[in-house]
């Protein structure tokens, strides 16, 4: 099965190898084909940009759309963000490619890099991201559409030592995503035998 990972620097693996991209030991672990979209600093409008070229072209079963955080790093507001993800979603369902959207990781902003946190405000960031968060929830069971929450689930499977799985508080190190890849082949598998 071809499942599209269309997203950001979490998407694409941002500070490690190719090979220890989540993307990539999903595939090993799965025996499907997934297929890295993720761009560094992509925004939800970049992703809906790239849509019909990274998406509809590629015609896969499933488009796992994971985004958001760079919207907020820029000063988005949150209904921005929603309206690029609820539009990728309607035209993957008309096209008959099953949607998943992905909830991002939660942010740890005292190992964010200082440059950065001069940059923008991560505990505004944070807060938008749980809004965010809690709009997809509430998406998902109104129109019927699949998700996969990793911030919860990664806290869920590391609680506390979850810090442990980061490189620089926004994105995953090697382990960090082992246990990612784990999370979406396992999911991604369940939802798309429902």
């Amino acid at each position: 099965m071809k499942i599209v990972c269309l997203g950001d620097s979490l998407t694409y693996a941002y500070g490690v190898k190719r090979r220890n991209a989540w993307t990539s030991l999903a595939s090993e672990l799965s025996g499907d084909l997934y297929i890295n979209k993720g761009v560094n600093g992509d925004t939800t409008g970049g992703m809906l940009s790239r849509f019909y070229e990274d998406v509809l072209i590629e015609n896969p079963k499933a488009v796992f759309l994971m985004g958001g955080a760079n919207d907020f790093i820029m000063g988005e507001p949150v209904s921005r963000v929603k309206a690029n993800m609820s539009s990728m979603v309607y035209q993957s369902l008309g096209r008959r490619i099953l949607p998943i959207i992905g909830v991002g990781i939660d942010v740890h902003e005292d190992m964010v890099n200082s440059e950065w946190r001069n940059f923008t405000d991560f505990s505004l960031v944070r807060s938008k991201l749980g809004q965010y968060r809690e709009w997809v929830k509430s998406f998902a069971e109104v129109f019927g559409i699949d998700y996969i929450d990793a911030y919860g689930l990664l806290k869920e499977r590391d609680n506390d030592s979850s810090r442990d799985l980061y490189l620089d508080g926004l994105h995953l190190n090697v382990e960090g995503n082992r246990v990612m890849a784990a999370i979406i082949a396992e999911e991604i598998s369940r939802l798309t035998k429902k």
